[in-house]
C-alpha cells in the first residue's frame, strides 16, 4: 500500500505544475493590468510603469513564471494588490470556513445517498425504487445556485427559520450550526443524487453475487446480508465516485459561498477575480487545486483498503 501511495504522490507533481502554469497563463489574459489596478485610476503613466517594473511585469512571461515558481517554493504567495495583505494571511482565514462547509455538507448527504441507493436496490422495481430514481434524476439536474436561492427565499426570508448570510461561528456552537445549515443543505443536496444512483447500481450487482447467495443459504439475517456482505463490497465504486464528486463539490462551494456570503476560499476567489487581484486569485486556485488532488489521493488509499486485490500491487 505504501508503494501505491508513493506512486500516486509522484503523479500529483506534474498535475500541480500544470495547474500552476494554466492558472498563471489565465491571469495573463485578464483585460485589467495588475500595475494599473495597484496604482489606481488616477495614476500617471510613469507611476504605472514604475509599478510594473517593481512587480516584474515588464519581464518576458517565462521569466515571470520562473520567478513566480521560485517564490512559491519559498512559501511566498505574494501580496494582495487590493489591500496589501499577504495572500497566505487571507487564505489562512478562509480555509477553515470552507472545510467546515465541506464537512457539514458531506456529514448528512453521504449517509442519505448511500441509504437511498441501498433501499432502492433491495426493493428493485417497487414504487420506492422508482421514487428514489426519480429523486436522483431531479436532484442531479438542479443547479446549486437555484437550490440555494430557493432555500434563502423560503427558509430564510419567508419563514425566517435560519440565517442565510455569513458565518455565525465555529461548528461546535449552536450559532455556527444555524448559520451553516442552509449552505450545507444547498451544497449537500446536489451530492445525494449521484451517490444514490451509483450505490443502487453497485448494490444491485453485488446482490446477485455468489457470496451473497451463500450468506443467505447459511441463514444469516437479511440485514446482515445486505449491510455486511452486499453493501461492503458495493462501496468500492461508490467511494471512487464520492471522491470525484467531492472534487467537483469544491466548484459548487465557490457558488454556494458566494450566494450565502460564506467567508471561504471560493468567495475569496470570486472577489479576487472580479477585482483583478491576481496574486490572491492565483493563491485561491492553488488551494482549490491542492484540495482536489488531496481528495483524489485519499480516495486511492481508501480504494486499496476496501479492495483486497489491490493490496499486493
Amino acid at each position: 500500500m505504501l508503494r501505491h501511495i508513493f506512486q500516486r504522490l509522484l503523479t500529483t507533481i506534474p498535475v500541480m505544475l500544470g495547474v500552476l502554469l494554466i492558472g498563471f497563463l489565465l491571469m495573463q489574459v485578464v483585460p485589467n493590468d495588475a500595475a494599473t489596478v495597484r496604482a489606481g485610476p488616477t495614476a500617471t503613466a510613469e507611476l504605472v510603469e514604475e509599478i510594473r517594473r517593481e512587480l516584474g511585469l515588464d519581464q518576458p512571461l517565462y521569466i515571470q513564471f520562473g520567478l513566480y515558481m521560485w517564490r512559491l517554493l519559498q512559501g511566498d504567495f505574494g501580496v494582495s494588490i487590493i489591500n496589501n495583505v499577504p495572500v497566505t494571511t487571507e487564505l489562512a482565514g478562509t480555509i477553515g470556513p470552507t472545510l467546515e462547509l465541506m464537512f457539514a455538507s458531506l456529514f448528512w448527504s453521504i449517509p442519505i445517498g448511500i441509504g437511498l441507493g441501498t433501499i432502492a436496490a433491495y426493493w428493485r422495481g417497487s414504487v420506492l425504487d422508482r421514487a428514489v430514481t426519480a429523486f436522483s434524476v431531479a436532484g442531479g439536474s438542479v443547479p446549486v445556485f437555484f437550490l440555494g436561492l430557493m432555500l434563502i427565499w423560503y427558509v430564510g426570508f419567508q419563514w425566517q427559520l435560519l440565517p442565510f448570510t455569513g458565518r455565525g461561528g465555529p461548528l461546535w456552537t449552536a450559532e455556527g450550526w444555524k448559520a451553516i445549515a442552509l449552505p450545507a443543505l444547498t451544497l449537500g443536496g446536489t451530492f445525494i443524487a449521484p451517490v444514490a444512483r451509483m450505490t443502487r447500481t453497485a448494490v444491485l450487482e453485488v446482490l446477485g453475487a455468489e457470496h451473497v447467495r451463500t450468506a443467505r443459504a447459511k441463514g444469516l439475517a437479511e440485514s446482515a446480508v445486505v449491510l455486511h456482505h452486499a453493501l461492503r463490497n458495493a462501496l468500492i465504486p461508490v467511494v471512487t465516485l464520492i471522491g470525484l464528486q467531492i472534487g467537483f463539490l469544491l466548484g459548487g462551494a465557490v457558488v454556494t459561498e458566494t450566494v450565502f456570503s460564506w467567508p471561504g476560499v471560493g468567495r475569496l476567489a470570486v472577489g479576487a477575480i472580479l477585482s483583478s487581484d491576481f496574486p490572491m486569485a492565483q493563491g485561491t486556485i492553488i488551494v482549490l487545486s491542492l484540495g482536489f488532488i488531496i481528495v483524489n489521493l485519499v480516495v486511492d488509499v481508501l480504494y486499496v483498503a476496501l479492495d483486497p486485490r489491490m493490496r499486493g500491487h
